[in-house]
């Protein structure tokens, strides 16, 4: 059954070109038009086959008895083979990358230049270690006896598997990548319209080690319009698909849930807001206060504040007038280019502009530092402002104590970064209670302990269909 997700005539408007891999076979065809969200740009792609795309479950999965050891092996050579400065798949993805994605080119490299660490040996087993409390359900059948003394047997089983990726972290894919082999699924990744091109890359890299390999033929990535019902009101049943991973917006994950039922889960990583959380220690000289503006401005400016764990919201206890000096220094380290940001960032939304505009003139408790000029803002205020800062920008609410920064604190807050470090351990367990995810360093956002939760869970852990054989 082939489907045509046509959003535009094809015509003789220069178009980037984005294919496919289906269980392990490139798909180049130029038969489809399509617009990236973010920049408008103009890519086409082949035309979606459902009936090569989806494997039977008369089939059994082709990972189901490689052991997983294995896997991980094949995946390390995978990582040593994205090295930028060799591999052409990569190579010839950054370049169309750049031309849809809102991220720099100069970012974009930075990416693909740390794509390797995420399948290094140390990064995998972790990962399988911390998600199982017995890998070895992962390779086949684990006997147990209850305390009754009947005897049985348990299986983490390959699932059958969509993956939404993410548009806002290019390279993002090989971390779904790795996830999606460790559990031995039969893989469908729905690349993002900002990012058709990544995935396809790595999954080619993989095929030019063993294009037999069952880690290739459980591969698939595919790109069509999210909420194309000729595409997902077929392909999201349960007699093809057990998981949707899903990494997105609030619509498209809305869009994913009206498919769910009986036999059909949604593993969803929502969309998350990140906060930091100070303490009056921080304002008690210059050099603190620098040292502080510094670590906020690494955490606020991950992927130019479009990941979920860049920090938006800034809870400040202590002395306003040091407040305000940590934010005059704040909003000039906004502006200076990193790792994973660019000194200019695109520009803030209209409606945002206008809201800040206001608070400028309303004067009295709010006050704006920095420029409309892509470099970065911040906004004091007494309150919270009723806007989600964006593009470089944070509001740093003056609070009496810490304390006061707890009741903001839900399920949708994803990291929160704090100084001093001494205070994480005094505020963890209401802050877990109150809804949120992870506390780290402040400065600390993007770095992680290998093999910990993500978005409160084991993801892995989920992902497998648990099946159990028991002799009562």
């Amino acid at each position: 059954m082939s489907v045509d997700t046509t959003t535009s005539p094809i015509d003789q408007e220069p178009a980037v070109a984005a294919y496919f891999f289906v269980r392990g076979k490139l798909v180049t065809d130029a038969a489809v038009l399509h617009r990236s969200r973010d920049l408008g740009v103009d890519f086409t792609t082949p035309r979606i086959d459902l009936n090569q795309l989806i494997q039977p479950r008369s089939e059994l999965p082709p990972l189901l008895d490689v052991k997983v050891d294995d896997i991980i092996d094949f995946l390390v050579e995978t990582g040593k083979r994205l090295n930028l400065d060799s591999n052409s798949y990569m190579q010839e993805a950054l370049e169309r990358v750049v031309a849809t994605n809102p991220l720099p080119r100069r970012v974009v490299e930075n990416l693909y230049r740390g794509a390797p660490y995420l399948l290094q040996k140390d990064m995998l087993t972790s990962m399988v270690e911390s998600n199982f409390a017995n890998p070895a359900a992962l390779d086949g059948w684990v006997s147990r006896t209850d305390v009754h003394g009947n005897s049985g047997a348990v299986r983490a089983f390959p699932p059958r598997m969509v993956h939404m990726l993410a548009g806002n972290s290019p390279a993002g894919c090989v971390s779904s990548i790795a996830q999606g082999a460790l559990v031995k699924a039969v893989n469908v990744f729905k690349m993002p319209s900002s990012d058709p091109f990544t995935t396809v890359a790595v999954l080619r890299t993989m095929a030019d080690i063993d294009p037999d390999h069952p880690v290739v033929r459980s591969m698939s990535a595919v790109y069509w319009r999210g909420g194309d019902e000729s595409i997902e009101r077929t392909l999201y049943r349960p007699q093809y698909i057990d998981k949707i991973a899903a990494w997105g917006g609030g619509p498209a994950i809305d869009n994913v849930i009206r498919y769910l039922g009986p036999g059909l889960q949604l593993v969803s990583f929502d969309p998350k807001t990140s906060i930091s959380m100070l303490g009056k220690e921080s304002f008690a000289d210059t050099a603190t206060i620098d040292a502080v503006a510094e670590q906020t401005a690494q955490d606020a400016t991950l992927f130019n504040q479009e990941a979920c764990l860049a920090s938006r919201f800034v809870y400040a206890e202590g002395d306003r007038k040091g407040i305000e000096q940590y934010c005059a220094t704040l909003a000039e380290r906004l502006g200076v280019d990193r790792e994973t940001a660019s000194a200019i960032a695109p520009p803030i939304p209209p409606e945002m502009r206008e809201e800040i505009e206001m608070l400028k003139m309303v004067g009295g408790e709010y006050k704006v530092f920095g420029k409309f000029d892509g470099a970065g803002m911040v906004v004091l205020s007494d309150e919270r402002v009723s806007f989600h800062p964006s593009g470089k920008t944070v509001n740093v609410v003056h609070v009496e104590s810490l304390d006061d920064a707890v009741p903001f604190v839900n399920v949708a807050t994803q990291t929160i970064g704090i100084y001093p470090y001494e205070r994480k351990a005094a505020l963890r367990d209401r802050l877990a209670c109150a809804g949120a995810q992870r506390v780290v360093r402040l400065g600390s956002a993007a770095s992680h302990v290998l093999g910990s939760p993500h978005d409160a869970m084991y993801s892995l852990q989920r992902f497998v269909n648990w099946m159990s054989d028991e002799d009562v």
